[in-house]
Order: structure tokens, then C-alpha cells, then sequence
């Protein structure tokens, strides 16, 4: 690794100049792990440090985004051309014929490398980074065919939201074991990302080659993401790996005035307020409304006499009664001070999942002193301290939900697990100790890189 040279930042701290790091994820600002990728990238820069992010998909006008650049010059003139077209089956005709490669392997069944822009990804900014840091490397903008040659010319960090490199084609796989050892006859090509073809094992072979030829730095936010990484045709091309969990900001995530935070929101002030925060909480496929609803019809008929809001946040809907509990959805929101407004306002945040890594929703939550009752699935396990920051619950059980719902609204329980919540993310699940984490292992990293 090269001398360190230090800069001075606004805020008096001190930088390092010499390390210039590149982050790369699928847009800049979204939820889940996109956000995750942004927060990393701007707390480094506002340290001083050279840091810039690259993306398939840019929203905001930021001087440090830089977008790789995919597509080439005669798909975006036959793009200009078709957006002309009133047709939407000739609009999908002409665009496929631009980029035949990809139609066919689309057609076949291959998931999507053509992404050219990504060789160039070492030429993006005003300098070369010395070390890139990559997100969620599905979503339509990513070569993995990149990987044996990026991985040698600088470290590659991996950050590991899902299981889509282990895998012939899902972000998940649910109890489907075949990604263990090589995929094929897959029970389920519409999990997300869908294919139209069962190449799930030719899929899997060519990640399993590109692997064998790559050498990356894995993280993962959990034990159990990183347990089937030991165990996949990943392992090979980990060099290193390290568990670093997820970190919030507790100057936004913060307990705060529960009335105020309901008046804000127009949520009503004696009611008893259940939350859920997920995009697309009806059809999503990782999350479990259904039970989730099952649970609050339940609960109000338990507590007859008593208001009860299910606050479903994240999509755009009408009302439900159901009994004497009402279900009011809202629209997603961008402004991540609005989506705390919500944490400080419910009395129990409920977060059922039929698989889940390690949900930023429930880490939100606990910030924000509420406690959580969710699904023992995934990594959520890894997260509560169970009957003190809240409760898990086995899959798909209403009746077992609903029992924890209500003995998390008792007043006194409600009271002693929203402290412990607070402060067990205080200790465990701080931005900055997130940022330090990778920082530090930056350092390490470079200082053996060969």
C-alpha cells in the first residue's frame, strides 16, 4: 500500500488522501441495500476521503455519482426511435433487435451479463480507486464476467444483501437446497430475478468459473449469509471474509415524541399503532402479509374493547376495517426523516417474513425505541434479543403473532423493551461503528493486497 497522505476536513477531522474508493450498487438513492451503498459512500466523503459512487441507474444530480454507461450508441438511437412508437409490442420488438446477445440470452434463460460500461469501471473517475466496494451486483447493470480481471488489478469488496451469487438465478432461495450443488430443474424461475427458462445450472456453472478465477473480500451482515457462502461455489474466491452488520443513523433513527410524531403523520392518538415498512407490502415476495393480517384480525378481537391501527407503510392503498382494527397503508417514502416519524409513532413494529437477511426496517425500529416482533427467518434472529427488544415467532404462525403482538402492547413490557431496543441499537447497530468497520478493513486489506 502506498504512504498515506492526510487532508483536513471541514469538520477538523482527518482524511486519508491516498485511498479513493468506489462504490458500486445498483441506483443511488432507494431502500434496502441501495441505501445501505449511499450511506457508506457519503460518509466517507464527508470525512475528507476520496469517494465516489458508481451506478447503472442515476436519480440525483451529485457531482460524485458517475453512471456506468451500458448501453451502446445504436441501442440508444433505436431507444429515441421506439419511444416514438404508440405500439408497446413493436416498442419491445425494435428494442430487442438493437441487442440480439442479450435478447437471445434473455430468450434462453441466461441471466444478464451484457452490460458493457462495466469494463470501464476503472475509468469512471478523475483518479483510479485504489479499492472498489461493490453492492448488489443483480439488477440490470453489472457484468460479473468483470470479476477475474477487477479482482486483480484492485481489491474487490463484496457486500453480500441477498444470496443471487450463490444461486442459478434468486436473490433467494426459501428451503430449495439445489444452489448447493449446481442448481437445474429449479422449482421457482419467478423469484426475483426471474428468467424465462430453467438455465438455472448453466447459470450456476458460469458464476461457479467466474469465481474460480476472481479473488474477493466477502461481507455479510449476518452469520447465516455468510454460513451458505462458506458452503457455495463462492468459497473458492474469498480471500477474506468478515461479518459486519448494518449500521443506522441514530441522528435521524432516534426515539422521539410518540403524540407529536402521530399528530404529524394524522394517525390517531389513543389507538394502539402496528407498523410495517416493506416496498410492495402485499406482493412482495420475501415479506408475509397475508399473516401479518391474519395476526392483527386476531389481536382485535382479543382486545374488543380497544382501538387498533395497522400502519402499512410502503404502498399506496385504500382502508380496511377488520373487526374493530383499521388498516391504513401509505405510499413509500424518500424522505428517510418521514419514515422515522412512523418508527416513533407505532407502539410495536411487526415484521413478517418468509425469508429476510437482515432487514434495515427492524434495525430502524429498534433506533427508534419500538419494539419489534418479527419472524424467526434469515438473519432476523441475529438482530433481537429475544423477550427484551422483542419477540420471534416461528413462520407463518398468526396465532403465535398475534399472542406476542399483544404482550408487547402491554404498557409495562412496551415500556421496558423500548428502552432496552434503544439501546441495544446504540451499542450494536451505530453508523459510525459501520463506517469505522469498513474503513478499517480497507487498510488491511490494502496493506496485504498482491
Amino acid at each position: 500500500m502506498a504512504k498515506s497522505s492526510n487532508v483536513t476536513c471541514e469538520d477538523g477531522s482527518v482524511g486519508d488522501s491516498s485511498l479513493r474508493i468506489l462504490t458500486v450498487s445498483t441506483t443511488d438513492i432507494a431502500g434496502g441495500a441501495e441505501r445501505i451503498a449511499w450511506n457508506l459512500f457519503d460518509e466517507y466523503r464527508r470525512r475528507g476521503l476520496n469517494s465516489n459512487l458508481a451506478v447503472g441507474y442515476r436519480k440525483l444530480d451529485d457531482p460524485d455519482v458517475f453512471v456506468l454507461g451500458n448501453h451502446r450508441a445504436w441501442f440508444k438511437l433505436v431507444s429515441r426511435a421506439s419511444a416514438t412508437l404508440h405500439n408497446p409490442k413493436l416498442k419491445r420488438i425494435s428494442e430487442a433487435l438493437a441487442q440480439p446477445i442479450r435478447t437471445a440470452d434473455q430468450l434462453a434463460g441466461l441471466e444478464d451479463f451484457n452490460f458493457p460500461g462495466t469494463w470501464n469501471l476503472l475509468n469512471l473517475t478523475p483518479q483510479p480507486p485504489t479499492i472498489v466496494h461493490c453492492h448488489n451486483l443483480h439488477g440490470d447493470y453489472f457484468d460479473l464476467r468483470v470479476l477475474p480481471w477487477l479482482s486483480h488489478k484492485v481489491p474487490v469488496v463484496v457486500s453480500m444483501h441477498d444470496a443471487w451469487l450463490l444461486s442459478g438465478h434468486c436473490a433467494h432461495s426459501f428451503d430449495c437446497e439445489r444452489w448447493r450443488t449446481g442448481c437445474g430443474e429449479c422449482p421457482d424461475l419467478t423469484i426475483y430475478p426471474a428468467i424465462r427458462r430453467d438455465a438455472t445450472a448453466r447459470n450456476w456453472k458460469r458464476k461457479q468459473r467466474i469465481f474460480q478465477k476472481s479473488q474477493l473480500y466477502v461481507t455479510t451482515p449476518c452469520e447465516w449469509l455468510m454460513d451458505k457462502v462458506k458452503a457455495s461455489m463462492l468459497a473458492p474466491a474469498v480471500r477474506e471474509s468478515r461479518i459486519i452488520p448494518y449500521g443506522i443513523d441514530t441522528s435521524i433513527f432516534r426515539p422521539g415524541d410518540k403524540l407529536a410524531a402521530r399528530a404529524a403523520l394524522g394517525l390517531p392518538e389513543k389507538s394502539h399503532i402496528v407498523l410495517f415498512a416493506a416496498h410492495r407490502i402485499r406482493t412482495n415476495i420475501w415479506k408475509d402479509y397475508e399473516t401479518m393480517r391474519a395476526a392483527i384480525g386476531i389481536v382485535a378481537s382479543e382486545l374488543k374493547d380497544q382501538s387498533l391501527t395497522f400502519v402499512a407503510l410502503g404502498e399506496d392503498a385504500p382502508s380496511e376495517t377488520l373487526g374493530n382494527a383499521e388498516i391504513r397503508f401509505f405510499p413509500f417514502r424518500r424522505d428517510v426523516s418521514d419514515v422515522a416519524r412512523f418508527y416513533q409513532a407505532a407502539d410495536v413494529y411487526l415484521h413478517g417474513a418468509r425469508i429476510d437477511t437482515f432487514p434495515n426496517a427492524v434495525l430502524e425500529a429498534l433506533a427508534c425505541g419500538t419494539p419489534v416482533v418479527a419472524t424467526a427467518v434469515g438473519g432476523i434472529p441475529e438482530q433481537i434479543y429475544e423477550g427484551h427488544t422483542g419477540f420471534l415467532v416461528p413462520p407463518a404462525d398468526a396465532a403465535a403473532m398475534a399472542t406476542r403482538i399483544v404482550e408487547a402492547l402491554d404498557e409495562d413490557t412496551n415500556q421496558r423493551m423500548s428502552g432496552a431496543a434503544a439501546a441495544e441499537a446504540a451499542k450494536r447497530f451505530l453508523l459510525e461503528r459501520y463506517v469505522e468497520d469498513h474503513l478499517k478493513w480497507y487498510e488491511d486489506i490494502l496493506t496485504g493486497f498482491t
